[in-house]
């Protein structure tokens, strides 16, 4: 996966999830937040990240500097994507299938932030085993990472694009 220079591009940023989670120590709980936030360009540039902190906006601004540092480009087809796809990561499974223009996007928090992000206008999802933010959002953008075109599979099989469709 080739590294991709967040400087360059305008990205738009994405909370999807602010966690608190508590430590126990002698003199009682100490608080923190973890944000989960996708960063994308909506012209198929997409990434995310998680940040902690004491304070809320603290968490959202490392969550932005750590999904900057993760970005990653995906095939398109048009507004949709080229194939259907199942994304899997830990017990996050995600099914993406490409639709009709005018479709619109067809999906869960989680999938929704990952897919709006990444410019796709039209599909539809259905995040299927765990419910957990940031497998569903992992397992979106596993299964996001690999889809290929059909100009990609004639190029690795040595043959046209007439020949693959």
């Amino acid at each position: 996966m080739a590294r991709i220079d967040a400087s360059t591009i305008d990205l738009k940023e994405r909370v999807v999830a602010i966690n608190r989670v508590s430590k126990t120590v002698k003199g009682g709980r100490i608080f923190k937040f973890a944000a989960l936030v996708v960063v994308g360009d909506g012209k198929g540039t997409v990434g995310f990240g998680i940040g902690k902190a004491g304070e809320v906006p603290d968490a959202i601004r490392k969550g932005i500097e750590d999904a900057k540092k993760n970005l990653m480009k995906i095939s398109l087809k048009g507004s949709t994507i080229p194939h259907e796809i199942i994304g899997i990561y830990g017990a996050g499974s995600v099914l993406m299938k490409p639709a009709a223009p005018g479709t619109g996007v067809i999906a869960g928090g989680p999938v929704r932030a990952v897919v709006e992000a990444a410019g796709i206008r039209d599909i539809r999802t259905k995040a299927l085993r765990s419910n957990n933010p940031c497998n569903v959002v992992r397992a979106t953008l596993k299964g996001l990472s690999q889809l290929r075109t059909a100009e990609e599979v004639a190029a690795i099989r040595g043959k046209s694009v007439k020949e693959i469709l």
